[in-house]
């Protein structure tokens, strides 16, 4: 199977090169399913309905969230009426939505994304991650139930990613990093069979301060005082992500590319566009 990951869409930039670019994408490198983290892709806080449906209408399969999933008050309602969002498992247990779920893919097949919160420098103390998981994994083995397995891990650490990357291994085709907002360089495949990345990055201006318009964010590193809310940079997005080739019989990645496309950064794909 090809999968494509894609990290944080941050504001308007980020959506537009979702619009523009993942369509090209989905025909030039028959990918078979897509997954977008897209909690900070109104106005660089938490996604509205009118921007989920946005980002499904352009090609992806699911949407993953993070800690700021509902920033946007009308996604309480919308992910109970909308399966194909996803937030994290381990979020607060009575909160709408599901951490986890099982998904259609060309030829029968069946994917499991899912989604959990790190718990090393976040703004909350959530509920063991490694666990949650481990319990997901155990009932839907990649190459058994399920012909492959995404896993978002959302979380500030790499160590913490690293570390459920390992975790992980051998038992779900990619786990990948996101919330950070700027890529590592460490993909790979590890001994199990996982493709691994700490952090995809982000589809966002990275003319920015991690997605935000430069001035707000360094008047505050430099004076320690604010002046106004910060606000997404507005010139044109990279979508930065991971592309995974994965075999339908073990569930195992066969090949991983680091995924940078349009805007500022060098570019890298598994083939043109």
């Amino acid at each position: 199977m090809k999968l494509l990951f894609l990290g944080d869409v941050v504001g308007r930039s980020g959506r537009t090169a979702i619009q523009e670019t993942l369509p090209r994408l989905r025909e030039a490198w028959k990918l078979d399913f897509v997954v977008v983290n897209g909690e900070n892709a109104t106005n660089g806080a938490g996604l509205s309905a009118e921007h989920a449906k946005l980002i499904l209408a352009a090609g992806a399969d699911v949407i993953t969230l993070g800690d700021h999933a509902f920033d946007q008050k009308d996604m309480m309602s919308f992910i109970e009426q909308e399966n194909r969002i996803i937030r994290p498992i381990n979020y607060a247990r009575s909160a709408p939505g599901k951490g986890y779920r099982i998904f259609d893919a060309p030829g029968g097949r069946k994917v499991l994304v899912a989604q959990v919160l790190g718990q090393v420098f976040m703004s909350r103390p959530y509920d063991d991650p490694f666990s949650a998981i481990e319990t997901v994994l155990k009932t839907h083995r990649a190459g058994g139930l399920v012909q492959a397995s995404i896993i978002d891990v959302h979380c500030e650490a790499t160590s913490e990613k690293m570390a459920m990357g390992h975790w992980c291994d051998g038992k779900a085709s990619l786990v990948v990093g996101t919330h950070t907002h700027v890529a590592t360089a460490d993909a790979q495949i590890l001994p199990g069979g996982t493709a691994h990345l700490s952090d995809a990055g982000m589809c966002g201006d990275y003319n920015s301060v991690i997605g935000m318009d430069k001035a707000e964010p360094l008047r505050r590193f430099v004076t320690g005082m604010s002046k106004g809310r910060f606000q997404p940079a507005k010139g044109e997005a990279t979508l930065s992500g991971v592309y995974v080739e994965t075999d339908d019989r073990t569930g195992m990645a066969t090949r991983i590319e680091m995924v940078r496309q349009g805007g500022t950064l060098q570019q890298s794909g598994p083939g043109p566009v």
